[in-house]
């Protein structure tokens, strides 16, 4: 990690949870119009040993996105078609932080982001993120065969931009996520709510990045301190995009 007065180059996002809306939001409100409990999902991909290991070979690109829906399906006893688009109908633009995204790009921040995908092939949930045009790289885990909170991933996407870890600064909703990306030098913020997030930006990009209002209860790092929203960090190795 940079020096307290030395600011960051390179700025890492997730996608589900951060740049979208709530992602545990959007796929626990799914579930629920399929009949199913809000944590249904959670619960096979990260109880179920067969759901998931399905869940890690989609995150690797080791199966192909139908045999990833079918299998879910199967686990979650529901209708596979259209599951994927389903589960991520309500996750929407996070356009707050894609802006501020864009603004540190503009003012010289190398920005990329790190995403563990269900696949791309027939259901694209980024295309209408245009991230090739917004972003310097692009890492999408079944791309890489790495998924998080593997360090290689971080490695990898630091290396994309041209920039040592300890440059960069990484965020996820999914806390687990961090840890690693720290230990190899890198800035990380526990995304929780826009206004915390942007607070830590600015303060480690040292540039403003628009109306962010009152800053969160999260520490230096995002760990998140009581009063602040929480929920996203609990269970083994919980589900992210």
């Amino acid at each position: 990690m940079l020096p307290d007065n030395q600011p960051c180059s390179g700025l890492l996002l997730d996608i589900g949870g951060v740049l979208t809306t709530d992602f545990f939001a959007a796929i626990g409100a799914h579930c629920e119009r399929l009949g199913l409990p809000r944590d249904r999902f959670r619960e096979v991909v990260t109880t179920d040993p067969v759901g998931r290991r399905l869940y890690h070979q989609i995150e690797r690109g080791e199966i192909t996105q139908a045999t990833f829906e079918e299998g879910l399906a199967e686990r979650l006893g529901v209708e596979r078609h259209g599951l994927l688009k389903g589960l991520l109908a309500d996750a929407q633009p996070n356009v707050a932080i894609i802006d501020a995204a864009e603004r540190a790009r503009q003012a010289g921040v190398r920005t990329g982001v790190i995403t563990n995908s269900w696949g791309t092939d027939p259901y694209n949930p980024y295309e209408a993120f245009d991230l090739h045009r917004r972003f310097d790289t692009v890492v999408i885990s079944g791309e890489v065969s790495l998924r998080k909170p593997e360090p290689a991933i971080y490695a990898l996407a630091a290396e994309r931009l041209g920039l040592s870890p300890s440059a960069c600064v990484f965020v996820d909703d999914v806390e687990q996520n961090l840890p690693p990306a720290r230990a190899l030098g890198m800035a990380t913020i526990h995304h929780v709510e826009n206004a915390g997030t942007l607070y830590q930006l600015e303060r480690l990009l040292q540039i403003p990045l628009g109306d962010r209002g009152e800053p969160s209860s999260a520490d230096e790092n995002g760990s998140t301190l009581p009063g602040a929203a929480a929920g996203r960090s609990a269970g083994p190795d919980p589900p992210s995009l």
